[in-house]
């Protein structure tokens, strides 16, 4: 009777813990007051439209889109040979390629950030864009690597053999064989990998630049002189925004089908 009891007021608060600060979140950009509270003083939509009318915010989330697009998009170019490769052949060195190509993410953001300025950015004179663009594929790309490895290693490689078998060459039997049937972790790896960019502060606090800035450092900055709800409003259209993309992935993809 006691279990029975437990775990549902576990799963409640789980969920709490989960949900709780994006209802808050949520609660507070509707807030009619002038300053960022909760409980909201009252009710208004007034700071979800002002999001729209701030400049900045509008250059930023273009930014951080070409990043987050361009970033996944490069790193699945360059993750999905690398993947094929450690999972169909014996490569030399394997473990330590894998180790190095996961680094980043093992590396803190702080540090890597540091690391890319000092060593690139400054010798090498490289525009503030590119640097950011370089720094998030490479982020992206233990992610890439790591997603679409699990999704070939759960491929039966006789499938491809067989394709090979019958005539088709490797590279054909890559594109019409191996790339339909890894699609749901190309798909999870360029979704995780979209969120991961998006996000991303510690790399992006380091390399930003005059005029030119990620949405999530704009935010920090906009916060530092204006403490009003719009950030609010603007954390909870992103929330939605995720949820979105993760909602039509399944929706018109079947996400849930590949993996």
């Amino acid at each position: 009777m006691t279990s029975r009891l437990f775990s549902p007021i576990v799963l409640l608060l789980v969920l709490t813990f989960l949900i709780g600060p994006f209802l808050i979140i949520i609660a507070a950009s509707l807030s009619a007051g002038e300053t960022l509270a909760f409980p909201p003083q009252g009710l208004s939509l007034r700071w979800v439209f002002k999001v729209f009318e701030v400049e900045s915010f509008r250059a930023s989330f273009g930014i951080s889109m070409f990043l987050a697009i361009g970033g996944t998009l490069a790193a699945l170019i360059l993750g999905i040979p690398a993947s094929y490769a450690l999972s169909r052949y014996k490569v030399p060195g394997a473990e330590t390629i894998r180790t190095i190509v996961s680094s980043p993410i093992i590396v803190p953001g702080i540090i890597v950030g540091l690391a890319l300025l000092r060593y690139f950015v400054v010798p090498f004179n490289f525009g503030i864009l590119f640097a950011l663009f370089m720094a998030h594929t490479a982020l992206i790309l233990p992610y890439a690597v790591r997603v679409v490895s699990a999704s070939l290693n759960n491929l039966r490689s006789d499938i491809e053999e067989a394709a090979v078998l019958l005539g088709s060459s490797r590279v054909g039997a890559f594109f019409r064989v191996v790339m339909p049937n890894i699609r749901g972790g190309i798909l999870a790896a360029f979704i995780l990998g979209f969120v991961t960019s998006f996000n991303q502060v510690p790399v992006s606090l380091f390399l930003s630049g005059p005029g030119v800035r990620t949405l999530p450092i704009d935010m920090l900055s906009y916060m530092e002189i204006t403490y009003d709800p719009s950030v609010a409003a603007l954390s909870a259209l992103l929330a939605f925004m995720s949820l979105g993309i993760v909602f039509l992935a399944e929706r018109f993809l079947g996400f849930s089908r590949y993996v």
